[in-house]
C-alpha cells in the first residue's frame, strides 16, 4: 500500500517545539543521561559493549544521587544506556585483549544542552527508539516460563524460541496508536484524562465473531476475557518501561490483583473489573504531549498522514474548507481560528 492509499489520521494538538523540547529535557531519564555524560568527562572504563563495569556503576549511582533509592543501580544503568544510544557518550578507546573500553562525553551532549529545540527532540526520539525496542523484547524467563538459574545453557536453543520481533514491535505500535487516536478524538483524554488499561487491551483483541459473546448473554466469552487479561499484563510490563522516557503517564496494575503462587511465580492474569469504579486498580495510561509528538513523528516517518492542528494556518481557503468538515468540532474550530 502506498502512502497515498493510507488513511488520514485525525489531527492532534501539539505544543510548540520549544515547549516540547523543555518537556524532553525535564524527563528524568534524559536529565540523568546528560548528567552521566558530564560525569564521564575524565573517561570511564566500560565493558566491550559500552556497559558500565561494577566500579563504574557504583560511581554512576553516586553521581546521580541515587544511593538511597531501592533501584538506584537499575536507574543508573537505564540512564547510561540511554546516553550511549543517543550519542551523549561515545567509546574513545578500546582494548580488545582485555575486553574493555573507555567512554567519554560525545559530541551530541552539546546539542542536548545548548542546541535548538529540534536538536533536543531528535536526540530524545533516538533514545525513544532504543527503549521501544527494549520494551518490545521479552526476557528469556518470559519466553521460557522458567527460572534461568535452573536452565542448562548448553541445551538452550534460542532459534527455537516462539518469538517474532516484528510481531512484538507491531503489538506495541498498535497499543500506542490506540492511545494516539484517543488523544486526537476524545476531548477529555486530550485534556489529560487517563485511559483505563482494559480499554486499551480490549481494542487490541479481535476475537472470532462466534467467540465474542455466548449466545443470548450479551457478554464477552471467557476466551475473550482471558485474552484481554493477558494483553493487559503484557502492556503493563511494557508501559512500565516506557514511562521513564516521558512518552506516557502510567498508573500500573495494582499488585494485589496479580495472584502469586506458592512457588513465587506469577499466577494467572486477573479477571476484568465488574464495575467501572474498579478500573483504576487495573491500570491507567495516557500519552503525554511529548508522547503524542513522538508517536506522530514515528507515524509520519512510516508514511502515514498524521496532521496536527495548525497545519492549515497558511493554506488557501479551498483546502481549509475541505478539511474542516472531516475534523472534530474542537479541532475544526481551532484550525479555523
Amino acid at each position: 500500500m502506498s502512502g497515498a492509499d493510507l488513511p488520514t489520521l485525525p489531527p492532534v494538538r501539539l505544543p510548540t517545539e520549544a515547549e516540547l523540547a523543555r518537556d524532553a529535557l525535564s524527563v528524568p531519564l534524559v536529565s540523568r543521561a546528560a548528567a552521566l555524560a558530564r560525569w564521564a568527562e575524565p573517561g570511564v572504563p566500560v565493558g566491550a559493549g559500552a556497559e558500565l563495569l561494577a566500579a563504574s556503576l557504583a560511581g554512576a549511582v553516586t553521581a546521580l544521587g541515587l544511593e538511597a533509592e531501592e533501584y538506584g543501580a537499575e536507574l543508573a544503568v537505564e540512564a547510561w544506556n540511554f546516553a550511549v544510544d543517543t550519542g551523549l557518550v561515545e567509546i574513545t578507546e578500546e582494548d580488545e585483549d582485555a575486553g574493555t573500553a573507555t567512554a567519554a562525553p560525545g559530541a551530541d551532549l552539546d546539542r542536548l544542552t545548548g542546541g535548538a529545540p529540534e536538536d533536543v527532540l531528535d536526540l530524545w526520539a533516538d533514545g525513544l527508539e532504543a527503549v521501544l525496542a527494549d520494551a518490545a523484547t521479552p526476557t528469556l524467563e518470559d519466553l521460557l516460563g522458567e527460572d534461568l538459574e535452573s536452565l542448562d545453557p548448553a541445551g538452550l536453543d534460542l532459534e527455537a524460541l516462539d518469538w517474532d520481533a516484528d510481531e512484538e514491535a507491531a503489538f506495541l505500535d498498535s497499543a500506542l496508536a490506540q492511545l494516539y487516536l484517543l488523544a486526537a478524538t476524545d476531548e477529555k483524554v486530550a485534556a489529560g484524562a487517563m485511559v483505563p488499561l482494559p480499554v486499551v487491551a480490549a481494542a487490541l483483541v479481535v476475537p472470532d465473531e462466534e467467540d465474542t459473546e455466548p449466545e443470548g448473554t450479551g457478554e464477552p466469552s471467557d476466551e475473550t476475557l482471558e485474552e484481554v487479561s493477558a494483553v493487559m499484563m503484557r502492556l503493563d510490563e511494557q508501559f512500565r518501561v516506557l514511562e521513564g522516557t516521558g512518552l506516557l503517564e502510567y498508573d500500573p496494575v495494582d499488585p494485589a490483583l496479580i495472584v502469586e503462587e506458592s512457588e513465587g511465580e506469577a499466577g494467572p492474569a486477573p479477571e476484568l473489573p465488574a464495575e467501572e469504579e474498579d478500573l483504576t486498580r487495573y491500570g491507567q495510561v495516557r500519552l503525554t504531549p511529548l508522547g503524542v509528538y513522538g508517536v506522530r513523528r514515528r507515524m509520519r516517518e512510516a508514511g502515514l498522514d498524521a496532521p496536527a492542528v495548525g497545519d492549515l494556518a497558511t493554506a488557501d481557503a479551498a483546502p481549509l474548507l475541505l478539511a474542516l468538515p472531516r475534523r472534530a468540532h474542537g479541532a475544526a474550530q481551532a484550525e479555523a481560528e
